[in-house]
């Protein structure tokens, strides 16, 4: 039956599940828990098999009746009364005792289970590149930890149960028909292919759109997210109206989904439980027709066709009836269940991040002019080049040396952002980008740190192949502060540390310093131990991008990015902060992404980009002179955007 609801679920979704889903999931399960799932799963089957023997002993009694009303002696009635009810009763009690367990053990399993695939999910989606939370919705994202994790939270701890004790009933109740008398057990057949056909067709129905359902549900998740982190936009631009009206159009989709799919999921019950009504009249009817042709029993036990065949019988048929309805009642938990669990492995599954790197970053030092890797921080960083030909390792120093060279990029296959970049940061050098919105800044950014691979050309970082390198030690020596910040919910000290997990509380203090960050954070409630949540909502824009500053101060890193790093900051504190980036700045290979061109006047070299491509490079003086793209910008002959 349980395989009929899976073939049901692949036959009739519009997305079809993963072949091997329910197995994945029981495999799983015994993965986490191998000694206590199979535990609970006699438990279970105990249970079962004692909820399908009481006809067995009501034919006993029933069949002492007879014997004793044909006899006379009504002393063997109360022999075999009293005596059946103990042993039911001795059976009831242990499954008493094996039902409480395996509730117990089943709600540590279900519970123990979806933690330990949040944990997966979780952990596999650190290590997904830049590219999966550019192409996926955020809020849908976040389903897979709630909608999806309870769906499957209902299908483990109800379904499955349910399921297990329902089939193994229905299979034992209908041996032990055959037991009894196998014509009556061929009309029960009949009545359970029928209801077989109705689950089909109507538990089909219901399959996909519970799929839909799902998806929607996604969706109305992301579109809630999205709305709440831009409801400052939303009410400056009085886009109340036009917001509910696209959040109704979308509701009005999980409604459709949802109702359809309950539409076809709450008749499913009562046709079954009509058919088990009328399949028990049927078998009363039959076998009252039986008894009185005085037809012959067909049985594997080989009694004669009597009351007591046929009054347990009839027991049987309604508990047999209730059984299938009960299996066939969890089939939109089941589908639900499947659907979530689908998107949970969808997402474990997701391929990380490709690092076929092996040149490593380490602390250094540097005597009589060898460079030796050391434990402790000196202040001086060595990459380390394994070189699989000789077995041989070699050193080479930090220095912040990059090269870009003919580097062509597409986010897209066949939609170029960078056509032929070529550039050169030596150590020290301050680097700028300039150009209009789109023009391929940030992305030269994200190709140093390797949120993307380049289609063509090389990249090198103090002459060696940043394809060699491993991305963790690649971005450990670039520090970054982009235009976007994040801050996590902690106190600022853990916000600024978050920089470098292992500074000590005064480097993290000398770096808001050097960003110009200390005193404001001195005015706050608590000081560094000030608690910051929602983003840091209870600060300024410019506070916020303090924080990140010194953050990447505290990294300590040989090359800096700076991606607008200065753009959410008013004139005056930029004054300030640009006196502890340029103490930031010292001795480091920096690039600068800017649109305030007073921010980059003094760079050593300034790159103009246009559609990809650099058109202008030279320091400020010479491209004023040359009067070019540069020289509109600055003076304001061409606006930036």
């Amino acid at each position: 039956m349980f395989c009929r609801i899976r073939l049901v679920m692949t036959m009739n979704n519009k997305r079809p599940a993963k072949k091997g889903i329910v197995k994945r999931i029981i495999k799983t399960l015994f993965e986490f828990y191998p000694v206590m799932m199979p535990f609970t799963i006699a438990c279970i089957l105990f249970n079962a098999v004692v909820s399908s023997i009481p006809s067995i002993f009501m034919q006993k009694v029933i069949s002492s009746v007879e014997e004793s009303w044909e006899n006379g002696d009504w002393s063997v009635v109360g022999k075999s009364i009293i005596g059946n009810v103990v042993i039911l009763g001795i059976f009831y009690v242990v499954s008493l005792i094996s039902g409480f367990v395996y509730n117990q053990t089943m709600a540590i399993m279900t519970q123990g289970s979806l933690k330990k695939l949040r944990e997966k999910m979780f952990n596999n989606m650190q290590y997904l590149p830049v590219k999966f939370f550019d192409t996926n919705n955020h809020g849908d994202i976040m389903s897979h930890y709630t909608n999806d994790i309870d769906t499957l939270r209902q299908m483990v701890s109800q379904s499955m149960p349910q399921l297990l004790i329902s089939s193994v009933t229905v299979i034992t109740v209908y041996f032990i028909m055959l037991y009894f008398c196998a014509w009556l057990a061929l009309v029960v057949l009949l009545g359970v292919i029928a209801m077989l056909l109705v689950t089909k067709k109507v538990g089909g129905g219901s399959a996909k759109y519970f799929i839909r359902q799902q998806a929607a549900l996604g969706k109305e998740e992301g579109y809630i997210e999205e709305i709440m982190n831009g409801q400052k936009v939303v009410k400056v631009f009085c886009h109340e109206e036009e917001s509910i009206a696209d959040f109704d159009k979308i509701n009005e989709k999980l409604y459709e989904e949802s109702r359809a799919a309950n539409k076809y999921a709450n008749i499913l019950g009562p046709i079954l439980n009509n058919i088990g009504n009328v399949l028990y009249v049927v078998v009363a009817l039959v076998g009252g027709i039986l008894l009185l042709a005085g037809a012959p029993n067909v049985s594997i036990s080989g009694m004669a066709l009597s009351i007591s065949v046929v009054v347990p019988f009839l027991n049987m048929t309604k508990q047999f009836s209730g059984s299938v309805s009960q299996v066939s009642n969890q089939v939109n938990s089941v589908v639900m269940g499947l659907a979530g669990a689908g998107r949970i492995f969808d997402l474990i599954d997701s391929e990380p991040e490709v690092d076929n790197g092996y040149v490593t970053l380490v602390n250094a030092k540097e005597v009589d002019g060898v460079i030796t890797e050391c434990e402790e921080r000196t202040g001086m960083w060595a990459w380390k080049h394994p070189h699989q030909a000789d077995g041989t390792v070699t050193y080479t120093k930090l220095t912040g040396d990059i090269v870009m060279d003919d580097v062509d990029f597409a986010y897209e296959e066949g939609k170029t952002v960078l056509h032929n970049v070529t550039l050169y940061a030596e150590p020290g050098q301050k680097v700028a980008f300039v150009g209009a919105t789109g023009a391929g800044k940030t992305t030269i950014t994200n190709l140093l740190n390797r949120f993307y691979d380049i289609a063509d050309g090389k990249i090198r970082y103090d002459g060696i192949n940043i394809n060699k390198i491993k991305k963790a030690d690649l971005r450990r020596s670039l520090g970054i502060v982009l235009q976007d910040t994040n801050l996590f919910t902690g106190t600022v000290m853990d916000n600024i540390r978050y920089g470098r997990l292992e500074a000590p509380d005064e480097e993290c203090i000398a770096a808001a310093k050097l960003a110009g960050a200390h005193d404001f954070i001195t005015r706050l409630p608590q000081g560094y131990n000030t608690v910051l949540t929602e983003n840091g909502a209870s600060l300024s824009q410019g506070q916020r991008q303090l924080l990140a500053i010194s953050r990447a101060a505290v990294a300590d890193a040989p090359v800096m990015i700076l991606d607008e790093a200065t753009s959410s900051i008013d004139t005056h504190t930029e004054a300030i902060v640009q006196r502890g980036m340029d103490a930031l700045m010292m001795g480091r290979t920096v690039f600068v992404i800017a649109h305030r061109l007073s921010t980059v006047k003094n760079s050593d070299v300034i790159m103009v980009l246009e559609q990809g491509r650099i058109i202008e490079r030279g320091n400020h003086e010479k491209l004023i002179s040359e009067k070019g793209k540069y020289y509109q910008l600055y003076t304001g002959a061409f606006e930036l955007e």
